[in-house]
């Protein structure tokens, strides 16, 4: 891998990595390629793969970190004057 295509790889979002393994993924499929090609395809494919796994590991550690935020919230009760329900 070349120094730019890693860096390139590094600023995809997770969408943009996806689609690009989706379409090595069918390159390969399709075959027709000769084995140093298949073989440099394969080794982008599992870059991107791995870049997707990061960004949903990343996407996982938030929602546990927002789920235990939640968690140790204490329930809020609204009172009568807060609620408008006052006299």
């Amino acid at each position: 891998m070349s120094e730019a295509d890693g860096e390139q790889l590094a600023d995809l979002g997770y969408e943009e990595a996806r689609d690009q393994l989706i379409e090595v993924v069918r390159e390969l499929e399709s075959g027709g390629l000769s084995l140093e090609q298949s073989l440099a395809l394969w080794e982008r494919g599992e870059r991107l793969a791995r870049l997707c796994e990061r960004h949903l590991e990343g996407a996982r550690e938030r929602i546990e970190a927002a789920l235990a935020t939640v968690e140790d919230t204490p329930d809020v009760e609204v009172s009568e004057d807060v609620a408008g329900n006052s006299e």
